[in-house]
């Protein structure tokens, strides 16, 4: 059971008389039902939160609380008259619980919502710059952790780009995974990276590779335990423009690999043709 860290004092029902025309007033002491579908959104030192809209006529709005964890203590951040709040002064990487109340306009509070519901704000990047691995090496490559452009065989890159007659690809290297999510609107609209349905490799090489397409997301599975998130904004034949997202908590959403998947590597990687 989540606790409140204010109690609340609900008073019980008492009956009024008003002093100047004795008419009979009943105060309303039944607080709304807690609010249900809770969902937060992952952003750049934000947390955007949502949930379904109570049904009270009298409701007046909702109470945001956070916690560390989902069974401790929950502290208001804020109040809202809509079903939308943002939390813009999470720190990233850190795990916060959200639990919301609705309150009517008699001042009585539901209890916090029942959704274990947790964020963890993760830095973001828009308009980066790749460029194909064969003409320019040096500036094919990216790190997600250090937002910066690497040489694709550079042990800190994630992934890079490439220019093979005239087809586009993503690749990274053996120990780390992408996939393909499909066409998207923006890098916000996939929210959880899948466990399953990463590209394979194939036997006799040491890259697993991808067709970059404009306007797709890509998840990609780094070698040390994180994932992050690419749209490709645009392509021409030297480079790549994209959007990214990286969750710097360890195995977070449901990516946490099994110890002897996650493998250090150990080699510097020589400039290689990927012959695909």
């Amino acid at each position: 059971m989540k606790k409140r860290l204010l109690l609340l004092l609900v008073l019980p029902a008492l009956l009024f008389f008003t002093a100047c025309d004795d008419e009979e007033y009943i105060r309303d002491t039944v607080p709304p039902n807690p609010p249900v579908n809770v969902k937060t959104f992952n952003r750049d030192s934000r947390v955007d939160i949502t949930w379904s809209p109570n049904a009270e006529r009298d409701l007046a709005g909702y109470n945001v609380y956070y916690s560390t964890d989902y069974h401790g203590r929950y502290e208001m951040i804020g109040s809202t008259s809509s079903t939308f709040f943002i939390d813009d002064v999470a720190v990233n990487g850190d795990k916060y619980y959200y639990a919301i109340t609705a309150y009517d306009y008699d001042g009585n509070e539901s209890e916090l919502s029942y959704d274990e519901v947790y964020g963890i704000a993760r830095p973001e990047g828009y308009n980066r710059i790749v460029y194909d691995y064969i003409d320019f090496p040096d500036l094919a490559g990216y790190s997600f952790a250090e937002n910066k452009v690497y040489p694709f065989n550079d042990l800190a890159t994630d992934f890079f780009f490439e220019n093979y007659e005239g087809t586009y690809y993503l690749n990274v290297w053996e120990e780390a995974d992408i996939q393909d999510m499909g066409a998207t609107d923006d890098i916000l609209d996939i929210t959880v990276a899948p466990v399953d349905g990463y590209i394979p490799l194939v036997d006799g090489e040491n890259v697993k590779y991808t067709i970059a397409q404009i306007g797709h997301t890509y998840i990609v599975w780094t070698v040390d335990n994180h994932y992050a998130k690419l749209r490709i904004a645009s392509i021409t034949p030297e480079r790549m423009v994209f959007d990214w997202a990286y969750q710097i908590a360890e195995g977070e959403r449901s990516l946490k690999r099994e110890e002897e998947v996650i493998k250090a590597r150990t080699k510097v990687i020589k400039g290689i043709y990927l012959g695909n």
